[in-house]
């Protein structure tokens, strides 16, 4: 479709608009066809895109009441969680939980418990939550159940069929898929109260995504099915090739029979992604020495693209981090796998 540019649309002799479009702020063409498009692919009702993933996550937050008690996973995207640490420290509370012990999470609602933010796969660690299970505490506890699935995209796994109340992805990733474009969504499942806050929030906060912005998204979406679906091929002839090397102490991807997930994994995803985080025998030196010698992996923060990624996860996300600081996390793209193993091969020879 074309890029619709203007900020500002006619209004008819009645004073009302004819187009549909008033301000590019509350809508706009090419987010509006976005959207339509995301919550095809998410199976809902409606989605909201945002400038960034960061913000399309924030806005769930901003629209809990103040007091709002949140159990949120123990292994979590760090920027989420810095959210919860710092931007909502003193509005609202949380817990964060492993997620895949699914008997205990009950123990952790209280009165307050508003919402259960899951996030599967997991980064950096790959857990698999169970999501049908998750959506059926929800519903026993009428609880909201938002789902970060970014790891994932809408091609792997649908988590508003499974029970989810919203979806969320940081569409900078698998749906941009080429590391040129910033952006988030958030699709709900049903028209409810607090889906018309997420709404509010993003029409009256404004942290849209540009015209052009949806224009690259809609553009990258029409291969998205097949960019995944080789992403998937890649990684896991890797993950299998690095579990089987002696000099990678453990490979966290959900495609293996080793992963402790693996049969959730199975039942709700059609594959198992592009990412895979290892943990390099030798501790965070050895671990730098791999990610500082690679040639055709990018060292270089985010996921999603073409483009192989490799990163010490660890010092990105700071001292307080928990990730091991022997940990690789690896965005899988579309190379050669021949070329990716061979030079993942040359880069570990030089760990002692």
């Amino acid at each position: 479709m074309p890029i619709s540019l203007s900020t500002t649309f006619f209004r008819g002799e009645d004073g009302g608009y004819p187009g549909g479009f008033m301000y590019s702020r509350v809508n706009n063409p090419n987010r509006a066809a976005l959207e339509n498009v995301i919550s095809t692919l998410e199976g809902g009702a409606d989605t909201c895109a945002f400038s960034s993933g960061n913000t399309a996550g924030m806005s769930i937050f901003q629209a809990l009441e103040p007091g709002s008690h949140v159990i949120a996973p123990d292994d979590m995207y760090w920027g989420f969680k810095k959210q919860l640490q710092s931007i909502f420290a003193n509005t609202l509370s949380f817990d964060f939980v492993d997620l895949t012990e699914i008997a205990e999470i009950t123990k952790y609602i209280q009165p307050a418990t508003r919402m259960i933010w899951a996030e599967t796969p997991s980064n950096p660690l790959l857990k698999i939550s169970d999501i049908k299970a998750i959506a059926e505490i929800c519903k026993v506890n009428q609880l909201i159940f938002a789902c970060d699935s970014t790891f994932a995209s809408p091609i792997l796994q649908n988590p508003i069929a499974l029970g989810a109340d919203i979806v969320m992805h940081s569409t900078t990733k698998y749906i941009g898929g080429h590391s040129d474009v910033l952006g988030g969504a958030l699709t709900t499942a049903k028209i409810t109260p607090f889906w018309e806050k997420i709404k509010n929030i993003q029409q009256i906060g404004g942290a849209v995504p540009s015209p052009f912005d949806c224009f690259l998204l809609l553009r990258s979406i029409k291969t998205l099915s097949y960019r995944v679906s080789a992403h998937c091929s890649n990684a896991m002839k890797l993950a299998t090739y690095l579990e089987n090397h002696p000099k990678i102490e453990r490979v966290f991807y959900p495609g293996l029979t080793s992963h402790p997930q693996h049969e959730v994994a199975k039942q709700q995803m059609k594959d198992f992604g592009g990412m895979l985080s290892i943990l390099v025998k030798g501790g965070a030196e050895n671990a730098k020495k791999v990610v500082n010698s690679v040639h055709l992996f990018a060292q270089a923060t985010s996921l999603g693209g073409v483009e192989s990624l490799i990163e010490h996860r660890a010092s990105v996300e700071g001292p307080d981090t928990k990730t091991p600081q022997n940990l690789i996390r690896i965005s899988v793209g579309l190379e050669h796998i021949d070329d990716l193993i061979d030079d993942l091969a040359q880069a570990l020879t030089l760990v002692l």
